[in-house]
């Protein structure tokens, strides 16, 4: 790695175009690009279309490429001397609904005075348009400062995020030669809660399953067939309370299999977050902290695997009374995953679970719904420390190296299609409301989210 350029000219130059570049981002955020709803199939094209030709005009090689979907955007630097780089964001967003919650148009962006300093009010400000945005401008920075854009950049834009990314991997597969880098950067993630930077650095895999048990061919009169037939509610709530013990173990067989313990290093580095276990579950109307026994708070939603009921269903559920043994009862669960644990073999030992649990006139469907392994970033990367360095320089706080406790998918598949860790690295905050109405981005994140990567492009050169 060659000695970092100064950047302090770069720097500037962001702080001069930080007008201009809020009114790029407003431009982006007016164009609907709803991914999910086939309404607005050309709306997202168009946003495509947008991102391209200002890739272009920085001086990009930029292309909009087809897929069986929504499009994707891919744009390039010549390769020199520096490490090749991918930068992975996402230019689709979520629908807008229930409109009458917001506080104005969803696609009618704004800069709002707040207690907390001004933000950016709208669809898209913060998931995932204006982070991806801060890295364009950063590169738009470094061109004014030294007259060429950084080498060995590859931009790779989404328009299926939300939407579960059914296009994405067959595109990796088969554009792997010309996106493979040695490093991906992702930037949809968010500072940690007390608004320190942050690279997160793990990533929690995610295994659904749907189960139905059925019994009699109709629902039935519980003072006629109640004590003598088979209830499917009792018996598949039987079964999923059987798999955790008392001390919050899930006792699948091999279920921990691929599950490791915290680093004595990452121990240290999380108990200096001061996390509060019963602080964080305050802001949700609860209190005391509940799950695996002898674990800290940050392991439990970091670096420990789960298993949860997340919705369950069956008998007379309307106003009013029905005394029924009902025909058959559904529960949809998931599994958060660590380490090497693998979805599949997850999914089996459920399966089996629930079969030894069945009475001999039950009978049971499973339908899976979706599964992703764990990420666990190499850290050994000298790229790390130097993308921490920058990101303590621009806050002025010592950034963290951080788990999270949901799934991003892309990162695994560029680890298992591509060969290739990923540095996830955002600006967001808890109180961006992505995905609800009023979603916003703080101006402070847009723009030194900006001057972070600016600073970190110049120490990876």
């Amino acid at each position: 790695m060659r000695e970092n350029p100064d950047v302090g000219a770069v720097l500037d130059a962001l702080d001069d175009g930080l007008p201009a570049a809020l009114n790029r981002l407003m431009q982006f955020l007016r164009i609907p690009s709803i991914s999910t709803d086939p309404a607005h199939a050309a709306d997202v094209r168009r946003a495509a279309g947008w991102l391209c030709d200002e890739l272009a005009a920085l001086g990009f090689d930029a292309a909009v490429h087809d897929t069986a979907g929504h499009p994707m955007v891919v744009a390039r630097t010549p390769p020199g001397p520096s490490r090749t780089l991918l930068f992975y964001g996402h230019y689709d967003v979520q629908p807008v609904d229930p409109l009458s919650l917001w506080d104005r148009a969803p696609f009618d962006p704004a800069i709002e005075d707040t207690p907390a300093g001004p933000v950016i009010r709208g669809r898209g400000a913060s998931d995932d348009k204006g982070q991806l945005m801060t890295f364009v401008e950063a590169c738009r920075a470094w061109k004014v400062v030294h007259g060429t854009l950084p080498d060995g950049l590859i931009l790779l834009f989404e328009g299926e995020e939300e939407s579960g990314s059914p296009s994405l991997q067959p595109f990796l597969r088969a554009n792997a030669d010309a996106l493979r880098a040695s490093l991906a950067l992702i930037c949809d993630t968010a500072l940690y809660a007390d608004g320190r930077p942050a690279i997160t650095t793990q990533l929690r895999g995610l295994m659904g399953e749907e189960i139905v048990v059925r019994a009699a061919d109709r629902d039935l009169h519980s003072g006629s067939f109640g004590g003598l037939a088979a209830n499917p509610i009792q018996v598949l709530v039987t079964a999923l309370a059987a798999v955790k013990d008392a001390d919050g173990r899930v006792t699948l067989p091999g279920f921990y299999d691929g599950v490791a313990e915290l680093s004595d290093t990452l121990r240290e580095d999380w108990q200096g977050l001061g996390f509060d276990p019963a602080d964080y579950l305050s802001r949700v109307g609860l209190g005391t902290p509940i799950g695996e026994r002898g674990r800290s708070g940050l392991e439990m939603v970091w670096n420990r695997p789960t298993f949860e009921i997340n919705g369950i269903s069956g008998g007379y559920t309307g106003e009013g009374f029905k005394t029924v043994l009902p025909a058959e009862a559904r529960a949809k669960v998931s599994c958060r995953l660590v380490g090497t644990q693998d979805p599949e073999a997850v999914r089996a030992a459920l399966r089996a679970h629930v079969r030894a649990h069945l009475p001999p006139d039950c009978r049971v469907e499973f339908h899976a719904h979706g599964s992703s392994p764990a990420s666990v970033m190499d850290t050994s990367d000298p790229g790390f420390d130097a993308a921490r360095a920058a990101l303590s320089a621009e806050w002025g706080r010592e950034a963290a190296f951080i788990g999270a406790g949901g799934s991003i998918p892309i990162a695994g598949d560029f680890k298992t299609i591509l060969g290739m860790d990923t540095m996830l690295i955002g600006f967001a905050r808890d109180d961006d409301r992505i995905h609800s109405p009023n979603e916003k981005y703080d101006v402070e994140s847009f723009a030194k989210g900006a001057r972070s990567w600016a600073r970190i492009l110049a120490a990876l050169r």
